[in-house]
């Protein structure tokens, strides 16, 4: 349509230029000189006119040595009656040669083309361009149902070769990885043992650890083209379509003696199949069925491996991991410390970095970051410099880039009240105190009352080592480290604010999994209550279901209560015994606003920890 749009406006705008010539050549190109009818009768009289042609109204005048002047008669008159009435000579007017003429012009010729001919031309070029565009939708309309898959690799590359050495970390998946690699580049030496090549490889991550990324680089490793599409690529509104762009994404592949499908977000269209209200000629399920058909259908020497990546692996439908199909799963981890440094190490190539950026030190600061956030944060520090017209990253941008990252940009419009702020500094101190007060719990690593987000401040404490376990101890403290804040304000100034919401929400989720989930009530003991179920409208929506009776139930708010109280008081009493250095420590808050670990710990009499 916006062609069609388009042709039909320069056919207008031709017309318009073609009307503007012909008006333009219906103007004569000279202008003839022009004689009174008073100057002809004695021009006649004297006998020096050769010859008057009429033309309508006007008269075309040859005299005798052969000058041409116009002349315009009376329109109600003949030229003869005319004439006599302005005294010619009657036997002078008879010996004159007048001659009649048709009015021709270029606009005469040209009025029929312009007025027939062009019409006719002009809805002819119309309908010629309309049953063009018919025709190209025809042919969108067979290509509706083709894949939308992107090529890289072999012939399509678009992008930049992307390695194993361009990928920090992810050691046991590169290495699982790099047998399929390998079942790529010499696919015989498999078969020849009998051995069958995998279908599938199912990666299995948090989001930004790097799946799309890994995948691209075992095709980049093996040498082989890249078909890459996404779940939601596949569902459309008509009935179908998800199912033939599934068979043309599997016969461009088998085109191809080897190559790599890879699906993102196989979620989107994975989902467990049999729940909610939906039929079993839903289209999502008719893409799910066709892709295992696909997947069973590659023959037992063909070198196409097909990849995928999720978040969600708990809403997969069995029929996709059975083996034979998705029957590799690699599972990428968040980086630890040492990728961490890595990754950030690779994304800084490229910036301009001062001389004293210690990387250590922000993959220190960075536990629970993915590979994704680590690059949002080296950006982030990039653009903090140039908005500062700095020519290097230095330390300060990049420690900031980390609050920004993990809480948001400073909110310099919100200002506190004078009230306000000593609050905020109490609470945040009463976080901070609490936290160091408790050996179990992590040490603090920075305390500000600067707004960020939706935070009015915050105490940012971190871990001196990547841990994949945790305690009930180090539950507990972390219970009091949130109660800090709450405690604090109460002891100070014998009330409460809303400030503690969001903490006190925190603590309760995390009692709540301690009794329901981790089995660490001292009454209940090692059982977990609640399963998870598929039910609701859509299908694969998970949630879930209570199957325990209303006694245990209460049985279960009690211990959440109990323990909530035991963790309030714990702060309390940690608050009440130093509450010289709480005061201490708000009032330095309040005069600075932002506290660094070091200085945070000669306030309460600590020495900093080497390596912490």
């Amino acid at each position: 349509m916006k062609n069609l749009s388009k042709n039909i406006a320069l056919g207008f705008l031709m017309l318009l230029a073609i009307a503007a010539l012909s008006s333009l050549f219906a103007r004569p190109l000279q202008q003839k000189e022009t004689i009174a009818l008073t100057q002809l009768a004695r021009d006649i009289n004297g006998e020096n006119i050769q010859k008057v042609s009429v033309i309508g109204n006007n008269l075309e005048i040859t005299y005798k040595d052969g000058k041409t002047v116009g002349a315009m008669k009376e329109s109600e008159l003949g030229l003869s009656q005319t004439l006599l009435n302005l005294g010619v000579d009657q036997e002078k007017l008879g010996n004159l040669e007048i001659a009649q003429k048709e009015k021709t012009d270029i606009w005469t010729t040209l009025s029929p083309i312009i007025f027939v001919i062009l019409p006719l031309l002009f809805f002819g070029f119309f309908f010629f361009m309309m049953f063009r565009q018919a025709r190209a939708g025809i042919g969108q309309a067979f290509d509706f149902t083709r894949s939308k898959a992107r090529l890289f690799g072999a012939e399509g590359q678009t992008k930049e070769r992307v390695t194993f050495k361009d990928v920090a970390g992810l050691k046991e998946a590169k290495e699982e990885l790099q047998e399929v690699v390998d079942f790529l580049k010499f696919p015989k030496k498999y078969l020849q043992m009998g051995a069958k090549i995998p279908r599938g490889v199912l990666l299995v991550g948090a989001p930004g650890t790097g799946k799309t990324l890994l995948a691209r680089a075992v095709a980049s490793e093996a040498g082989v083209p890249f078909l890459s599409a996404s779940g939601s690529e596949f569902i459309e509104l008509f009935v179908g379509v998800g199912s033939a762009r599934v068979r043309d994404l599997f016969g461009a592949a088998k085109k191809t003696s080897r190559s790599i499908i890879f699906i993102d977000e196989l979620d989107a269209i994975g989902r467990a199949r049999g729940s909610g209200f939906t039929g079993g000629h839903e289209e999502r399920e008719q893409t799910l069925n066709q892709i295992l058909v696909e997947m069973d259908g590659f023959e037992r020497n063909s070198a196409c491996i097909v990849m995928a990546a999720t978040n969600r692996p708990d809403v997969l439908d069995p029929a996709l991991l059975r083996p034979g199909r998705f029957d590799r799963r690699v599972m990428l981890d968040l980086p630890d410390l040492n990728d961490r440094q890595e990754i950030l190490r690779i994304h800084s190539q490229g910036k301009p970095l001062d001389a004293k950026v210690k990387l250590r030190e922000i993959a220190e600061r960075t536990p629970g970051f993915s590979g994704a956030d680590l690059a949002n944060l080296m950006n982030e520090a990039a653009i903090l410099a140039a908005r500062k017209n700095k020519t290097e990253v230095t330390q300060e941008e990049l420690l900031e880039s980390i609050d920004k990252v993990l809480l948001g940009p400073e909110r310099k419009s919100h200002i506190l009240s004078k009230k306000e702020k000593e609050i905020t500094a109490y609470h945040e101190g009463g976080h901070a105190l609490v936290a160091a007060s408790l050996p179990h719990a992590d040490p603090v690593r920075k305390i500000s009352i600067i707004s960020r987000g939706r935070a009015g401040g915050y105490t940012l404490k971190l871990p001196t080592e990547d841990k994949y376990l945790k305690t009930k101890t180090e539950f507990l403290a972390d219970l009091a480290v949130m109660m800090g804040g709450y405690c604090a304000e109460k002891i100070v100034f014998k009330d409460i604010t809303t400030g503690a919401s969001n903490d006190l929400q925190n603590a309760s989720e995390i009692a709540r999994k301690l009794v329901k989930e981790y089995g660490m009530s001292e009454k209940i003991g090692p059982v977990t209550f609640g399963e998870r179920q598929a039910f609701g409208f859509f299908p694969g929506e998970f949630g879930e279901s209570e199957s325990y009776s209303e006694a245990m139930a209460k049985t279960i708010d009690g211990e959440i209560a109990k323990i909530l109280e035991t963790a309030r008081a714990m702060a309390e009493r940690v608050l009440r015994h130093k509450r010289p250095t709480l005061d201490t420590l708000a009032k330095i808050l309040i005069q600075k606003e932002t506290i660094e670990r070091e200085e945070f710990e000669k306030i309460i009499g600590k020495q900093t920890k080497r390596g912490a």
